[in-house]
């Protein structure tokens, strides 16, 4: 079934985040014509991404660049003079179109809202407006949503016990429909800053929610009582406000125009929402297509997924917990 297959592929699925993980530039105008420029792309180790930003031929430097490597990512900051300023101007990404990530630009004038928009190697570049509609922050941000929850392992992989866990639909849809509200709601709570976590300590939970729900699986199968079972909405929702600061880190370093807050969060989430429709679909369809087609598997093989899981999820907490301490 799908679900075995998921399960094998999500192992994998560390190593390849970190080359689908966005870019970041951001260009903060401090003086007219001058501006600070900070470049951030992903990276293993010292390793990183060969992408890099070019300023317009009517731009200079400012003194050294400065490059450190912060969370898996390497950090360059240098400040540059764009004779006439940027606004009409083309910044092109080096490189941008050999690569599976995208690059998230914002751009801070003097006087002005803040810009923000995604660049992809389908058009490795982005020429800076004098205005940005709102139809381009939703469309940026519904975009993001989607692919931050589609390229988010862990979080698809909790949604997935989830779905074995529960079996009967009308229970499925309400423990789904609770996690969607929790993470709403702690998503928006970080967002306007009411509530606050560290991201690593959340993200060693949002994996131990997944042993968890592994576990249950296990308990479950082999005839034991579940409270999570019974009632799959309780978990699903403690689980989400935990999973919604994880979605909240993501945004956080994304970062969201000043004049459309309300907007940009909105869609997000809606975003966010969308990719998960989508995937529990996919699994539904899988699943439903591989009864009906595929051949039969022995009956022990139901407990491959969710023992896969919970190795999987342990490894991350355990990795998770130690960047705690160092």
């Amino acid at each position: 079934m799908l679900v075995r297959i998921l399960l094998l592929l999500a192992m994998a699925a560390p190593a390849a985040a970190h080359e689908i993980r966005p870019a970041f530039l951001q260009i903060r105008e401090i003086e007219p014509q001058t501006y600070d420029v900070l470049w951030k792309t992903p990276a293993q180790g010292e390793m990183r991404l060969a992408l890099n930003a070019i300023l317009p031929g009517e731009c200079r430097s400012l003194g050294a660049q400065r490059t450190t490597l912060v969370s898996a990512a390497v950090v360059a900051h240098w400040r540059a003079h764009c004779e006439g300023g940027l606004p009409g101007l083309r910044i092109a990404i080096e490189n941008l179109e050999t690569s599976l990530t995208d690059v998230i630009l914002r751009f801070e004038p003097l006087s002005g809202s803040p810009k923000t928009w995604r660049v992809n190697g389908a058009a490795p570049y982005a020429v800076i407006p004098s205005q940005q509609s709102m139809g381009e922050v939703v469309g940026t941000y519904f975009h993001l949503g989607v692919e931050h929850i589609l390229f988010g392992f862990d979080h698809l992989l909790f949604v997935l016990c989830l779905l074995m866990l529960v079996r009967n639909l009308k229970r499925l849809l309400v423990a789904i429909t609770a996690f969607t509200l929790a993470h709403s709601i702690t998503l928006a709570g970080t967002t306007f800053g009411w509530l606050q976590l560290a991201s690593v300590p959340v993200e060693a939970s949002i994996a131990l929610s997944i042993a968890f729900v592994a576990a249950e699986i296990l308990r479950t199968r082999d005839g034991g009582h579940s409270a999570t079972q019974r009632w799959p909405w309780i978990a699903s929702f403690a689980f989400g406000l935990l999973h919604g600061f994880g979605f909240a880190a993501a945004l956080r370093e994304i970062g969201l125009p000043e004049d459309a807050v309300p907007a940009a969060l909105l869609f997000f989430n809606l975003g966010v929402e969308a990719g998960q429709i989508l995937f529990v679909a996919g699994v539904l369809t899988f699943v439903f297509a591989w009864r009906k087609y595929g051949p039969r598997l022995p009956s022990w093989t139901w407990r491959m997924p969710p023992y896969v899981a919970g190795i999987l999820a342990s490894f991350w907490f355990i990795e998770r917990t130690v960047r705690i301490f160092v």
